[in-house]
Order: C-alpha cells, then structure tokens, then sequence
C-alpha cells in the first residue's frame, strides 16, 4: 500500500476557492479509484499550506487512477477550475509506505 501526499502551495486569499476544489475531488478521487483520506485547508498556523491525502495499492494502480480521473468529467472540471482561479501556487506529491506498523495499544503482544 502506498500513501500519496499531495502538497499544496496556495494563494491565501483564495481559501474558499481551495475548499470547493477539495470536494469536487472528494468525490472524483473514489470514483476513480483510489482510497480518499482527504483534502485539509488551512486553518491555523500557515495560510498557505494544504494537503491532499489519498491511498492506493502501488505506482502502476497510480497510473491506472490517473487515466481515469483524467478521463472523469468532474476531475477535468476541477483540474479547469484551478487554472482558471489560480489558488494553487504550486503541488508537489510524495509517495509514502507505512513503516511504523503495526502500531497502536495492544499492537505487539
């Protein structure tokens, strides 16, 4: 299993237009295959840092969901809507894999 962590550089003063582009691919993400955790907007502390974090089960199931939500309407729709308002200032995504499990009470008995 493999975490993808998107980073999001945005423009402040552009938060609302961050947050309606958070939930069009709150819904666009699953459909198009990849387990959602979810987008998180700035609430306190940086202004301009957000972040998208989803799940999938390797780099190939990567390229497979990129096809289809390239081919999904509301994922052209957003991918538009943020070049049209210009919020995102810049995105990077990192590829993360669990390395602390297992993990939590009880764990390792």
């Amino acid at each position: 299993m493999l975490t993808c962590v998107i980073r999001y550089h945005i423009d402040p003063t552009k938060k609302a237009q961050f947050e309606q582009y958070a939930r069009n691919w709150g819904q666009a993400i699953p459909r198009c295959g990849a387990d959602l955790i979810g987008y998180y907007a700035p609430h306190e502390g940086s202004s301009t840092l957000a972040y998208g974090i989803y799940n999938l089960e390797s780099l190939a199931d990567y390229e497979a969901y990129r096809a289809r939500l390239a081919a999904d309407p509301l994922g052209r729709e957003s991918y538009e809507f943020a070049m049209k308002e210009k919020f995102l200032l810049r995105e990077d995504r990192t590829f993360l894999k669990l390395a602390s499990a297992p993990h939590g009470p009880g764990a390792l008995q």
